[in-house]
């Protein structure tokens, strides 16, 4: 998890979760508990999510960020904002389809935000977690559907 940072800030219902370094896996169980206290925050108004800061994401984490912004537009009626400045992340995000979930904007994003740290969690839970991320990827887009198949069909018969 060396080089990996994820931390968030609330101001009067806006929310600001930052990613920085190569995220992974590892962070999933810390993400997933993050999205459920923005989704039962009664003060709700908005969600950017902050990847200037971001030199990878793993698929996981891509299916994460994918099922924050699927929820909050099911639940909100909106699409939240994704900043990205990395051409790389910019790549990645695109050929993900995030263009169809967030306002991806190419700019950085300010703001102070608290480290939210890396959770214990058994092996069952990630790879549930990891499942669930993937799945949500897959229904993104057949391209997706095709790249990920094989990972979750793996994932699930183990």
């Amino acid at each position: 998890m060396t080089g990996c940072r994820i931390s968030a800030a609330k101001n009067e219902g806006a929310h600001l979760l930052r990613l920085e370094g190569d995220v992974r896996l590892v962070m999933c169980t810390a993400l997933d508990d993050y999205f459920e206290r923005v989704f039962s925050d009664e003060d709700f108004l908005s969600v950017w999510v902050d990847v200037t800061g971001a030199s990878g994401l793993d698929s996981t984490t891509l299916g994460m960020l994918a099922k924050l912004a699927i929820k909050t537009h099911e639940k909100f009626g909106f699409r939240p904002t994704i900043f990205s400045a990395n051409p790389g992340i910019d790549r990645l995000l695109q050929t993900m389809g995030f263009d169809q979930l967030f306002d991806v904007r190419n700019e950085n994003c300010e703001g102070y935000t608290h480290d939210i740290p890396a959770h214990p969690s058994s092996e069952a839970q990630i790879k549930e977690r990891v499942i669930e991320a993937h799945k949500t990827l897959m229904a993104m887009s057949e391209a997706n559907h095709e790249a990920f198949q094989d990972l979750v069909r793996t994932l699930e018969a183990s």
